[in-house]
C-alpha cells in the first residue's frame, strides 16, 4: 500500500513515516498544502494521511479539489483542533476519517488499516487461503501449511499487492508505485528480485510471469 503524508509537523511527518513504512507501507511525504495537493493528484496513493493546518492550501481545501476531480482513495484527516464543528467540516468536504492531536501512533495505524479495509484496498478478511499457503495480511504472517514463512516487510508488501488482484496481471510498474515510494529511482528490475525472493520462499509455481504484461498470482493451487 501506498501512503501520502501531507503534514508541516515535520518531526510528527517523519515520525509517522518511519512507523508506517516498518509496518509495510510505502510512504511519502510532504510538509505544503499546495504540493500536498499535487502530489496527491498526480500520485496513484491508496490513502492520504492530511493535516488541516497547513502552509499555502488548507486540508479543507485540499480534500475538497481531490473528491471535485473525482480522487476516490480514503482521506484521514489530522488536526490540533477539537469540536464537532470542525470535525464536521472535514467530513463535509470528503474525509472518511477524523482524528484529534495528539493521538496515540498505535490508533492511527489501525484507522488507516480499517479505513484501508473498508474501500476494498485490503480484502474484506485480512486472511487469505490458496490452497495451502495462508497469508494474514492485519497479523503481516504468512504460513505454508503448518510453517510459518518469515517475509521481510517488502517482500510482504509485493505478495499483498498480488494478492489484492489474485488471479489477475499485475504490471512491474504498479507494484513499483504502491510498494516503493515517490523518492525511489533505482532499477525497476527490483521486482524481479523481490518476486524472485518469493518464490524461493513459497514455491515457484505460486507467481507466473506474463511476458510482456507482468505478474499474476496462480489461484487454482
Amino acid at each position: 500500500m501506498r501512503l501520502l503524508i501531507v503534514e508541516d509537523e515535520k518531526r510528527l511527518a517523519l515520525s509517522l513515516a518511519r512507523g508506517l513504512t516498518a509496518e509495510g507501507f510505502a510512504v511519502d511525504v510532504v510538509h505544503d498544502g499546495l504540493e500536498g495537493l499535487h502530489r496527491a493528484s498526480e500520485g496513484a496513493y491508496d490513502l492520504v494521511v492530511l493535516d488541516i493546518m497547513l502552509p499555502g492550501m488548507n486540508g479543507y481545501r485540499i480534500c475538497a479539489a481531490l473528491r471535485a476531480a473525482g480522487h476516490d482513495e480514503p482521506i484521514l484527516m489530522l488536526t490540533a483542533k477539537d469540536g464537532e464543528y470542525d470535525e464536521a467540516e472535514g467530513l463535509d468536504t470528503g474525509a472518511d476519517d477524523y482524528l484529534t492531536k495528539p493521538f496515540s501512533y498505535v490508533v492511527l495505524v489501525a484507522r488507516v488499516k480499517a479505513l484501508l479495509r473498508r474501500r476494498g484496498r485490503v480484502g474484506g478478511s485480512p486472511v487469505h487461503v490458496l490452497g495451502d499457503l495462508v497469508v494474514d495480511t492485519a497479523a503481516h504472517q504468512v504460513r505454508r501449511g503448518p510453517d510459518e514463512v518469515p517475509l521481510t516487510a517488502k517482500e510482504f508488501a509485493v505478495l499483498e499487492q498480488l494478492l489484492l488482484r489474485s488471479g489477475e496481471v499485475v504490471s512491474k510498474s504498479e507494484i513499483l508505485e504502491h510498494v516503493w515510494d515517490f523518492a525511489y529511482d533505482g532499477d525497476p528490475n527490483i521486482v524481479e528480485v523481490y518476486v524472485s525472493a518469493l518464490r524461493r520462499k513459497l514455491g515457484a509455481s505460486l507467481i507466473r510471469t506474463v511476458r510482456g504484461a507482468g505478474y499474476r498470482l496462480e489461484t487454482g493451487r
